[in-house]
């Protein structure tokens, strides 16, 4: 059976090791979002969830991604 990794946004920063910092969201639960975002960084990246409630514009951005739950994506600025 597939575990389960839920119908909600999470926000993380990683941080690479030149210091450079990125945003990537995760439609999975926070424990599961670090891991699928280290997944796809360099090593020695460092990543954390960010603590933050999205606001309307930003979920429907998010939305508008159509990720599938366990899917990251990065957030260009």
């Amino acid at each position: 059976m597939g575990e389960s990794y839920g119908t909600r946004f999470t926000v993380v920063e990683l941080t690479a090791d030149d210091t450079k910092t990125q945003i990537w969201v995760a439609l999975a639960k926070p424990s599961q979002a670090l891991t699928l975002v280290l997944a796809e960084a360099p090593e020695g990246a460092t990543a954390q969830v960010l603590d933050l409630a999205l606001t309307d514009e930003q979920q429907k951005l998010f939305e508008e991604l159509r990720l599938e739950p366990g899917d990251v994506h990065r957030i260009d600025k």
